[in-house]
């Protein structure tokens, strides 16, 4: 048996070759993928410190993310800009158990949002975890009706697209290379006065920069006028979803609801193209109402005593 643990940047690198195979070889979402965290350890490392643990054996392989917390408790990489977290795992769990016993000798609690879908949580609860409920994400799934029938579903919001148009108001598609407009976004983010604006903080901001800019998965989609941008946002092309991730538009225009039109909108635009449309973490009225599907997320937990018992291997658990 093979095992290792990665507790920088640097030597998270050395994991890339298994990390990007356990990642192409199990339908994870780039939130587990080996670019993402390793951007999250590079960024939020001062305040998440690394503890990947690689393991290998003639059964299995398998990655826990793993970090620790400013709060002194076990975690997974991705501070508060992860959506959805979880280990990556190809074989026998019990090569799983075998990370989670490196862990246990941190001698800490462990505590994750937001682990997606119920196939998940009884890996997870499988495991010994307890797994509690979070919050929904709601989505929008081409097997539950087309970009036609969504426009028809909600013409309301459609008329406001026509009514932005006629103002001057047109939505454009821009790539995430495009580093000017993401470092305008993002800055017109930071800036908004509103509770719990998470870009506030400038390494969230570093981090969304440099997340676009990963690879060509990001797009961007603006309401823009020949002077003015209206609203944008920032997309990811994940396998067969796009998800919509960061959010922004200018409060001179809200009485347009410029920020519905544009969700409305890439919401329609990924139906036509055969994508489902993850509107990501939270129920807010917004997404909640273009929503034909909700995926549920939990909670996962461990207090440090129960950790210990969930790295001991099989053959000793009474």
């Amino acid at each position: 048996m093979r095992m290792a643990t990665a507790r920088s940047a640097a030597e998270i690198e050395k994991l890339r070759a298994a990390w990007e195979r356990l990642h192409a070889g199990g339908g994870y979402s780039l939130f587990q993928s080996y670019a993402w965290n390793l951007l999250a350890a590079r960024v939020f490392g001062g305040r998440e410190a690394p503890r990947v643990v690689y393991v290998e054996s003639g059964a299995g392989e398998a990655i826990v993310p793993a970090c620790l917390a400013a709060d002194g408790r076990l975690g997974l990489l991705g501070e508060t800009l992860f959506d959805y977290r979880d280990v990556l795992l190809a074989g026998d769990p019990e090569v799983l158990r075998r990370a989670w016993e490196a862990l246990a000798a941190e001698g800490r609690d462990f505590s994750v949002p937001a682990v997606a879908g119920d196939a998940a949580r009884r890996q997870w609860q499988d495991l010994g975890f307890t797994a509690g409920s979070f919050c929904n994400a709601p989505c929008v799934r081409p097997a539950d009706l087309d970009a036609a029938q969504f426009a028809r579903a909600h013409g309301r919001s459609a008329d406001q697209v026509r009514r932005l148009k006629r103002l001057g108001a047109t939505v454009r598609q821009h790539s995430g290379g495009n580093r000017d407009l993401l470092a305008e976004i993002y800055r017109r983010k930071a800036a908004q006065q509103i509770s719990g604006n998470l870009f506030a903080d400038p390494a969230r901001v570093e981090f969304g920069r440099a997340a676009a800019a990963l690879d060509g998965g990001c797009e961007v989609f603006t309401l823009e006028t020949d002077t003015a941008l209206v609203g944008a946002l920032v997309t990811y092309r994940d396998r067969n979803v796009r998800r919509l991730y960061t959010t922004w538009y200018d409060p001179q225009w809200a009485k347009r609801s410029p920020g519905n039109a544009l969700l409305f909108e890439v919401a329609r635009r990924s139906l036509e193209q055969g994508l489902e449309c993850d509107l990501m973490t939270g129920e807010q009225w917004h997404k909640a109402r273009f929503a034909t599907w909700k995926v549920p997320l939990y909670h996962v937990q461990a207090t440090a005593p129960r950790l210990a018992e969930i790295g001991r291997p099989m053959e000793l658990v009474a």
